[in-house]
């Protein structure tokens, strides 16, 4: 849990490195964020799924 903030507090860091210097950032759009959050989650429910049944 500790790497995943850790992760998380450098992107908002970079983020907001990023508008200060008004550079724009190259992740994709958040649609496609999104779709890859949806992809992750479907991956993590299969096998939880399958535990069940």
């Amino acid at each position: 849990m500790k790497m995943y903030l850790l992760s998380l507090a450098v992107g908002l860091l970079v983020g907001v490195l990023y508008y200060v210097l008004n550079v724009k950032s190259p992740a994709p759009p958040l649609v496609a964020l999104v779709g890859l959050l949806g992809m992750v989650i479907g991956e993590q429910l299969l096998p939880l799924i399958k535990s069940y049944f």
